[in-house]
């Protein structure tokens, strides 16, 4: 079976920020938004929403991400609309009563209580969607791989900015940890959480 009862789904950086005319738009974001939805609803109450967040300045960031702000300094909080951190809809609606998890790293287990919460909802096996595959996906998939998740890659509801660099991590990159990773697509991800 693919999934379990048990299995977790973690919906990555769905937010207006990347949906939107910013420098950090992906513009295909909307296109996985009903694929997304279709998860979220199967199983009320197993989804966790990362959001990404912003320093106020790059001076508050730590180490080398003081440079990467300076180099995206437009949208650190001081010149950001604060609502462009939310998630977009419907997902924005599908995500009350679920979890939210705020994140200042590409990985969600950048947010530190993530494990321990994945570990009390005794979670073995993530389904995880969201943007961008080559960088916060991909991300949050190598650092659950390493705590020993099971992790199931939704194809069509992950997408990316750079769509070479996300065929190329769907196709070269995750395929060579099979016993890890599977990529499956919603249909089949539905099919079997619905049976479980």
């Amino acid at each position: 079976m693919l999934t379990d009862a048990r299995a977790i789904h973690l919906c990555i950086d769905m937010q207006r920020i990347f949906a939107e005319e910013t420098q950090w738009h992906t513009p295909t974001l909307f296109d996985i938004v009903p694929n997304i939805a279709r998860i979220v609803a199967e199983k009320p109450g197993h989804t966790i929403f990362a959001r990404f967040t912003v320093p106020h300045t790059p001076d508050l960031a730590t180490g080398s991400w003081q440079t990467y702000y300076r180099r995206w300094s437009s949208l650190t909080g001081a010149n950001l609309d604060p609502g462009m951190i939310e998630l977009v809809e419907p997902l924005a609606a599908l995500a009350e009563g679920e979890e939210i998890f705020d994140k200042p790293t590409y990985s969600l287990f950048g947010h530190s209580h993530l494990d321990q919460r994945l570990k009390a909802r005794k979670a073995d096996t993530l389904v995880i969607t969201g943007v961008e595959t080559d960088i916060c996906v991909l991300a949050t998939v190598f650092d659950a791989v390493d705590l020993g998740y099971r992790v199931i890659l939704v194809r069509d509801a992950v997408t990316s900015s750079s769509l070479e660099s996300h065929k190329a991590t769907l196709e070269l990159v995750l395929p060579r940890m099979p016993q890890q990773i599977t990529i499956a697509g919603t249909a089949d991800v539905i099919a079997s959480w619905s049976c479980a």
